[in-house]
């Protein structure tokens, strides 16, 4: 991977180590304890890792860093429902390349909701185009969980764009993670970075990307084929009764 390439966007982030506390949450998580510089894919970068282990904490400060709403939305959202991000953005130096995006967004799978709520009241008030006009036209309220985040990608992603992705398959089904993944490579030939977090391994199958694991000694990149997801699906779909017998029986 050359981090140069014309359609880089965000080519790494740094931490700054001098003004980190590495005695008090987060820069005591391993990956942020350990974290010099990491460097991101021109396409896809994806953060795995168990529950806790960071790649959510590191991924928001990137976020904010960027100048992103810590609960998610474009560039232009401002709302704050509860201040629950960490200082870790303050640390975080973000090295950018030539390019610049035209469009972005922050997707918390926590806390889209909330952000569905405030397009609703921003809407209410008097001036301007309606906002839910670029998700489709109809409220995010009105629609399922997994439909709302669907409406996201195929209508307010246009491409040219910074996206930056907290757990995406949360509220969608297999045959929409694949649908989900279509409309990924298709951005992604519009000129669009993504930086990924995620527990699915139909996701982070996408080929055209780097993977980093986030665990107990830091941050690694990885293959597809030796995530925890791939050996772990691998086994229960090679022999699924003798997989719950050993778990059952444990």
């Amino acid at each position: 991977m050359n981090n140069l390439e014309s359609n880089n966007y965000l080519n790494s982030v740094e931490l700054k180590r001098e003004t980190a506390s590495f005695d008090r949450y987060p820069f005591s998580l391993p990956v942020i304890s350990s974290l010099t510089a990491l460097e991101f894919h021109p396409k896809v970068t994806f953060f795995i890792g168990e529950n806790g282990s960071g790649k959510s904490t590191l991924l928001e400060a990137v976020a904010v860093v960027c100048g992103f709403n810590p609960e998610g939305g474009s560039r232009n959202f401002s709302f704050s429902s509860c201040e629950t991000h960490s200082e870790l953005y303050k640390s975080i130096k973000p090295v950018r390349g030539v390019a610049h995006p035209h469009d972005g967004y922050f997707l918390r799978a926590e806390s889209f909701y909330n952000v569905a709520t405030n397009i609703d009241e921003l809407d209410k008030q008097e001036g301007g185009p309606p906002i839910i006009g670029a998700y489709g036209g109809q409220s995010l309220h009105q629609k399922s969980h997994g439909e709302a985040f669907f409406a996201l990608f195929m209508n307010r992603f246009k491409g040219n764009g910074l996206y930056l992705l907290d757990e995406p398959e949360a509220a969608l089904s297999p045959t929409r993670q694949l649908a989900f993944i279509s409309r990924l490579h298709e951005l992604t030939a519009m000129h669009s970075q993504f930086i990924i977090a995620t527990h699915s391994p139909l996701i982070m199958a996408y080929p055209d990307a780097i993977i980093y694991e986030f665990g107990e000694t830091g941050i690694r990149r990885v293959q597809f084929e030796q995530t925890e997801q791939f050996e772990v699906y691998k086994s229960f779909f090679n022999d699924y009764k003798r997989f719950f017998y050993e778990i059952m029986n444990h």
